[in-house]
């Protein structure tokens, strides 16, 4: 009875830590003033990721990819109408899988585009 608990308990810590059940990748995507970091930013098409986006000014940011968002699909957190909105300071994640593709992104906000906001998310 005990040589059958062992090697239930055997079975089930390889189980656990198993690679097939690998975790998403992590990736982190600052705001500042005027400008986006990483340019561009490479993502794997089909693999699970987690975003994080970190504002790191004092003021509001948004990280805004219309067609990216809406092409992949999106496992937790949320991007309504295509953007990440930030305060000053704020971070928030999203977990998706993206699809292949190369896609715009920019802050919305009024001329922060013009400034300097703008990237390219390339998926592939």
């Amino acid at each position: 009875m005990i040589a059958v608990r062992i090697a239930a308990l055997s079975g089930l810590s390889l189980a656990l830590a198993s690679p097939g059940a690998a975790q998403p990748a992590q990736y982190v995507v600052v705001l500042a003033s005027f400008s986006f970091a990483p340019r561009p930013i490479h993502l794997a098409a089909g693999r699970p990721v987690v975003l994080t986006f970190q504002n790191r000014s004092g003021s509001g940011h948004d990280f805004t990819a219309k067609e990216f968002f809406a092409a992949s699909r999106i496992v937790s957190g949320a991007a309504p109408g295509g953007e990440i909105e930030l305060r000053g300071g704020e971070t928030k994640t999203i977990t998706l899988v993206p699809a292949a593709g190369v896609y715009r992104a920019h802050c919305s906000h009024f001329l922060h585009g013009a400034m300097g906001m703008t990237d390219q998310i390339i998926v592939n």
